[in-house]
């Protein structure tokens, strides 16, 4: 399906047929001459414009959006970070991080469905402008597909798109921008639709994060689709995408030039990306190195082709860190997400009609800096040393002490000094914690994501972080933005509200979209 930009300025033919009939002969020849002369008039106004006042008539601007989301990352958290990173530079108590510098709000998060709302609806509201139930993925309360952003920027603009993530790049942030399913765990269908099986066809130019496993064939070793389709074959074959994935996807990714030819697609990992505390850069590009590529890409071929571009990214992982309860990991995804924000306002800062809108979807873990433990009332602490000893995530720990259970390489010595003292930076484990380890069996009831609750736990008590559910909360997130017509996003916004800016600073028309789901449906 081509993706040329819609005309609707243009007379359609029977309507112009109709006037023609209606108008005398004598009166045509005379609103040619009349024509003529007020073109002529007109023109020859700007021309002497031109020459005495020293101007030149200015093409219309092209326009870019850079949307960010910080998925999980609320308020605390922010005083978290900025306070993490005074205390570990020692820095004046002035310190500000890169998203305080464009604070302008906040976005209220509620879901069609519940008071606390998942990613899927959250990100639903950004892209379609509109309330949808918890996992909707680019659907309505009523599960019928709606316009994204995104596909109204490239079908009605012909702007170039991205998404930049660090988690699976069908995950559901990433997917409700650019696919309409009624649940978000369809993730093999997500694959399809992104990669151009759509009823609008391809709508993404450019796609960096992790999710290799929803694309390869389930005959592939790592496969997680149901069936034997080989998505990045389609990709290639049918819709004309380059494709990096697998070994030394990381030394192809440093070598794609600013002009490469899209769509592009580049994959480092079979699901998620590693959090940014366990990341071996080798391996793995960091988000903001994944940005600044992507922004580079983009600037480059918009301009080649005179257009603007739309760029979706996502800091997944912050959330996921929440979600486990492990306050290192999450604060190191957050000071990466802050490093990718300053790239990013740079950016902004030098490139005209550029906005940067940032923003969350919800709060996970109901986090707090500051914790009361028995009697230390009324000491008011929390304690950064701890955090700042600690060299991988919960995560990776409950994944390495599973494996050494399966090996059955699992000793007492592996356990406290490999992964307690050199992991979490912790020389004092009690013989109880120790204990609730060894306790864990893994089965299809206990999972890693189990044990990696007790990892973070030890780490959380001793720096005094406290948690209130390893779900989401209703808590009321930041909203931050830099660019021309920002001022609009100033105070408290329902979360849809950023979707209609952005409408309404592009120009788009997300309904029309829905209306053309609908008839290819």
């Amino acid at each position: 399906m081509s993706n040329s930009r819609t005309n609707y300025s243009a007379i359609p033919d029977d309507l112009e047929g109709d006037l023609q009939k209606q108008v005398p002969i004598y009166r045509k020849k005379l609103n040619i001459i009349v024509g003529a002369s007020i073109i002529g008039i007109t023109g020859a106004i700007i021309v002497a414009s031109t020459i005495f006042l020293g101007k030149t008539v200015e093409p219309e601007p092209k326009k870019n959006v850079i949307m960010m989301i910080s998925d999980g990352f609320g308020p605390a958290s922010e005083t978290f970070a900025r306070q993490y990173y005074t205390w570990l530079g020692e820095r004046d108590v002035k310190t500000m991080l890169p998203l305080d510098e464009i604070h302008v709000g906040h976005s209220r998060t509620q879901s069609s469905s519940s008071l606390v709302t998942d990613s899927a609806a959250g990100a639903t509201a950004f892209s379609c402008a509109q309330k949808s139930y918890n996992g909707a993925i680019g659907v309505d309360p009523q599960e019928n597909p709606c316009g994204t952003v995104l596909e109204s920027a490239k079908i009605h603009k012909d702007m170039l798109t991205g998404l930049v993530v660090t988690s699976r790049i069908t995950h559901a942030t990433p997917a409700a921008f650019s696919a309409h399913v009624r649940w978000r765990d369809s993730e093999n269908e997500i694959a399809e639709q992104q990669i151009g099986h759509n009823p609008l066809g391809r709508t993404v130019d450019l796609m960096f994060g992790g999710g290799v496993c929803e694309f390869l064939s389930n005959a592939t070793e790592g496969s997680c689709r149901a069936d034997s389709r080989d998505i990045f074959a389609e990709a290639e074959d049918q819709f004309g995408w380059q494709v990096i994935h697998g070994q030394g996807s990381r030394q192809k990714f440093d070598s794609i030039e600013q002009d490469v030819e899209l769509p592009l697609m580049a994959l480092f990992a079979n699901d998620h990306m590693d959090y940014e505390l366990d990341r071996k850069p080798a391996e793995q590009p960091a988000l903001h190195e994944m940005v600044s590529k992507a922004l580079s890409i983009l600037k480059t071929k918009s301009k080649k082709q005179d257009t603007g571009f739309f760029l979706m990214i996502e800091g997944s992982r912050i959330d996921m860190a929440a979600h486990t309860n492990d306050p290192a990991a999450h604060v190191h995804d957050i000071l990466e997400y802050q490093q990718t924000v300053a790239l990013v306002k740079k950016f902004v800062e030098e490139n005209p009609n550029t906005v940067v809108i940032s923003t969350s979807d919800h709060e996970t873990g109901g986090f707090t800096a500051g914790r009361q433990l028995g009697d230390q009332y009324p000491e008011y602490l929390w304690y950064p040393e701890v955090i700042s000893r600690v060299r991988n995530s919960s995560e990776s720990l409950a994944e390495a002490w599973s494996a050494s259970l399966l090996s059955e390489t699992a000793t007492d010595n592996f356990l406290t000094q490999d992964l307690i003292k050199s992991g979490l930076g912790i020389k004092d484990v009690t013989g109880e914690e120790l204990q609730r380890v060894k306790d864990w069996k893994p089965t299809a009831n206990c999972t890693t994501i189990d044990l990696s609750y007790i990892f973070a736990d030890m780490v959380s008590r001793r720096a005094l972080i406290g948690w209130t559910t390893h779900g989401h909360t209703a808590v009321d997130v930041n909203l931050y933005a830099k660019g021309d017509g920002t001022e609009a996003l100033r105070g408290s916004h329902e979360n849809t509200e950023i979707g209609d800016f952005i409408v309404d600073y592009l120009g788009l028309d997300i309904n029309d979209i829905t209306e053309k789901l609908a008839k290819d449906l």
